[in-house]
């Protein structure tokens, strides 16, 4: 089994890194089903990560049919830590504008249909999810933005992304709501993507890439798929350009998180009662606190 301690999930546009190097394409099977592509994993700045299409390449799923337990679970077979999801957004703020890049640190979970947990089953596990993002590896984003200076991108260091059920984009009272709640950012991917992230105990952090003024705005177009694609292609190039610096940065300065121990205290049901088919299913996130019998 090939190795990679850092992932990449890319959204709406960015289907492959064009900076990967010596690539091989793993195809997993997981408890939870099959993850929406096979991994491609490489070299990317000399260092060894795992990138995913989202939607898989092609384009060919709606948002509420990700399979995001099998994905994050798939990360986590290949070893990965780190975890930088690049997503397309729509911004609820004027001082957002398109093409520009927001590093969120918390969200709204607005979806309806999605399987949030990969808990269930006869054990139960509540993680803390007041800050779901990483700090470190969103300052880590951060840094790598701020040191490329790219030419007409304005950093958004912190932020709210409300994530929404889709596929329909908002209507402009559901707009202007999120708005009022302080969202700064409405994409339909990063929810219940980082909820399992960190219960697999994998640093979570969002490159939300700003493609519109979703239709609130009373001086732009109401969003549009054309809309959004257009500016990402756009922006496409210094996306993976802030990818290939932050992968740098962690191979220097790989940190510690603390999603890396959120499960720890999170279980609560005794190991004497796991059932042993659920146990067997969730074997990879538990063994590290309950180790299989001998």
């Amino acid at each position: 089994m090939v190795n990679a301690q850092i992932g990449i999930i890319g959204g709406s546009g960015l289907y492959q890194m064009e900076a990967l190097k010596n690539i091989e394409e793993v195809a997993l099977d997981t408890p939870f089903g099959s993850p929406s592509d096979s991994f491609i994993v490489g070299e990317l700045a000399g260092v060894q990560v795992a990138f995913l299409a989202r939607h898989g390449r092609g384009h060919h799923l709606l948002p509420s049919e990700i399979p995001f337990r099998a994905n994050i679970h798939g990360m986590k077979q290949l070893g990965v830590k780190y975890l930088i999801s690049a997503s397309a957004v729509g911004s609820l703020q004027g001082e957002a504008k398109p093409l520009d890049m927001v590093i969120p640190d918390q969200f709204i979970d607005r979806t309806r249909q999605r399987v949030s947990t990969f808990f269930g089953e006869g054990i139960v596990a509540h993680i803390g999810f007041g800050n779901p993002i990483c700090p470190q590896l969103a300052q880590r984003l951060s840094m790598a933005i701020a040191s490329l200076e790219l030419e007409g991108v304005t950093l958004h260091d912190r932020g709210t992304y409300v994530c929404m059920e889709g596929p329909a984009f908002s209507t402009i009272a559901e707009s202007n709501l999120y708005r009022s709640w302080g969202g700064t950012v409405i994409g339909m991917t990063n929810l219940p993507e980082a909820k399992l992230a960190r219960e697999a105990e994998i640093a979570y952090a969002t490159l939300a890439l700003v493609t519109d003024y979703d239709c609130w705005h009373p001086d732009h177009d109401h969003v549009t798929v054309e809309m959004v694609i257009g500016n990402l292609q756009k922006n496409a190039v210094n996306a993976q350009r802030v990818i290939v610096e932050t992968v740098k940065q962690l191979a220097v300065n790989p940190f510690e998180s603390i999603a890396h121990n959120a499960l720890q205290y999170a279980v609560l049901t005794p190991p004497d009662k796991f059932p042993p088919a659920t146990y067997e299913k969730l074997s990879l996130l538990l063994g590290k606190y309950y180790p299989p019998s001998p």
